[in-house]
């Protein structure tokens, strides 16, 4: 097939996708978005797993960039579902005509900057090249799936399912015996689910989680209601806020109350459910003593919640609360008073295989029907480390961040010797550590009128510098090393992956913090990066 040439190509049609296809296009540029999925969602389209929810309160869970899209959708639930979720993201395609320019069931295969052409070349499992002066990542921090190299997987007998591949039939559990390897945010979402169908659930625990209470319930007319009247408010938390989203908060130091007003605010925030035991008081992720008020309050919750005391303790997490993804869930912690949920530390008796009947442990073998893998995705670099993407003179992604173990981005958003190539909520960015709507919408902007700046003022390439790199980092390492956020290990540093262990790849001083960064890198014309002018002979027809 013969090259099909467009001014932009955008990989993933989830929120990020969306939205990149929608400013870009609005500014007369022609773009292609390619899809491996059937249908637009992203993360969204396969996570269809029991009880799948978005994490922030779903009036935060939009684009707020029109005030007229945004008040044409009311959601139901204070917490969005998987199918809700997925209803609206079609909604958006729908209203915004996106679809004609987007290309599913289509993979990238390769990606190389051609350093003549001074244009991205990017092939596809479709047997099509596309050539474009812009190549944008909407894969997404959490889209590749994760599943430890367990021995023997293939010799199972049983049905094997992984929360980030979920079937889109309904998965009939009844009267089966599961085993869910793995309690991250979709095992905990999923497992209350579950134990209402399966004759036995048994949870393979490697850490226990910090898991608050959702208060999950339908939204009232008048809620949804309020949501629209609050449609500024809630746009100004998108840019104003760390998180993107406002949440309540003392604005002081639990180190301010004595126990009793500790209490009294802890125990507001659970009974209010969501998020907020994280931004109850200002300096939980910074202050160890705050910390463990925080923390211990959880641990008493759980002794308090399970009646099994062995089990109770199974479950206490010994880690700084907010250094790991918390975890918000409905009845998480009351299934295990149920008979046929059962609960094995990883740590104390770790599996050595899978067998034809089970999982065998190093003491005993586990039998069941069904094994679930809730293990997670290779976050923040994975998506893209298993792309061939290629910068300047053939160098790869791979090659330029050691395998992912030293990661090297100027904002989050670009790199040193990737010309044209953006990364939204890329690592060395807020990311995952906000509402990612609020995330995803400052990182389109900015790239909008990035390349506008480009295309006024005849420029042919962009590209990072590597003392910006350098520079960069630094900013990202020394901020997280004055938070607590380095004492853990998690998926924020690859630890979930084994054999991958890298530095702190998230930007940890706020998005509203990294707004006003990036917007002054623009104001000064694109401070640290530079640019190739424009000549006939690579300007696209």
């Amino acid at each position: 097939m013969g090259e099909k040439k467009y001014d932009a190509v955008v990989i993933g049609a989830g929120f990020a996708g969306l939205y990149m296809l929608h400013r870009l296009r609005e500014r007369g540029l022609s773009v292609k978005v390619i899809e491996a999925a059937d249908g637009v969602g992203g993360v969204w389209y396969w996570s269809r797993y029991p009880g799948a929810k978005c994490d922030s309160d779903s009036i935060y869970y939009n684009f707020t960039f029109s005030e007229e899209l945004y008040k044409k959708w009311r959601w139901k639930d204070r917490y969005a579902s998987q199918p809700e979720i997925l209803e609206y993201l079609n909604f958006v395609a729908d209203e915004l005509k996106l679809r004609p320019d987007i290309q599913f069931k289509t993979r990238v295969t390769k990606a190389s900057f051609n350093n003549d052409r001074k244009q991205w070349e990017i092939a596809t499992d479709t047997d099509e090249t596309f050539v474009a002066k812009y190549f944008i990542s909407g894969v997404g921090c959490l889209s590749t799936t994760n599943i430890p190299p367990f021995e023997g997987t293939e010799s199972f007998k049983g049905e094997q399912y992984h929360t980030g591949r979920w079937p889109h039939e309904k998965v009939d559990l009844t009267g089966k015996r599961v085993v869910i390897i793995g309690n991250g945010s979709s095992g905990i979402q999923a497992m209350p689910e579950i134990a209402k169908e399966a004759k036995e659930l048994t949870l393979l625990m490697r850490t226990p989680h910090y898991v608050a209470e959702a208060r999950n319930k339908r939204l009232t007319k008048e809620e949804q209601d309020q949501a629209i009247v609050n449609y500024e408010d809630i746009r100004d938390s998108f840019t104003t806020t760390t998180g993107g989203i406002r949440m309540f908060t003392t604005g002081k130091s639990a180190t301010e109350f004595d126990a009793a007003g500790q209490k009294e605010a802890l125990d507001y925030v659970w009974e209010s459910g969501g998020l907020a035991l994280g931004s109850v008081y200002t300096d939980t992720g910074v202050n160890k003593e705050t910390n463990f008020v925080v923390s211990q309050y959880v641990r008493d919750k759980i002794d308090e919640i399970i009646e099994d005391a062995e089990k109770a303790q199974l479950l206490h997490p010994d880690y700084y609360i907010t250094t790991k993804r918390l975890i918000i869930g409905t009845n998480f912690y009351e299934i295990f008073n149920e008979d046929h949920v059962n609960i094995i530390s990883l740590k104390e008796n770790p599996i050595e295989s899978i067998a034809e009947n089970g999982v065998k442990l190093r003491e005993g073998t586990i039998e069941c029907d069904v094994i679930i893998f809730a293990t997670g995705y290779e976050a923040m670099t994975g998506s893209l480390l298993k792309m061939d993407i290629q910068g300047r003179d053939g160098q790869s992604i791979q090659e330029k961040w050691g395998e992912g173990q030293d990661v090297k981005t100027y904002l989050g958003l670009t790199m040193e010797n990737f010309p044209n190539f953006f990364m939204i909520t890329g690592p060395q960015s807020p990311s995952v550590l906000t509402n990612m709507p609020a995330a995803i919408e400052q990182h389109v902007d900015w790239i909008d009128h990035c390349i506008e700046y480009l295309e006024t003022n005849e420029l042919q390439t962009i590209e990072a510098q590597k003392v910006s790199e350098v520079k960069w980092g630094k900013e990202c390492d020394d901020l997280a090393n004055s938070t607590l956020f380095p004492h853990t290990n998690s998926w924020y540093t690859g630890a979930n992956i084994d054999g991958v262990q890298r530095g702190f790849v998230i930007y940890v001083g706020g998005l509203n913090n990294y707004k006003v960064i990036c917007d002054k890198v623009a104001d000064n014309n694109y401070e640290g990066f530079s640019f190739e002018k424009a000549q006939a002979n690579v300007v696209l027809q």
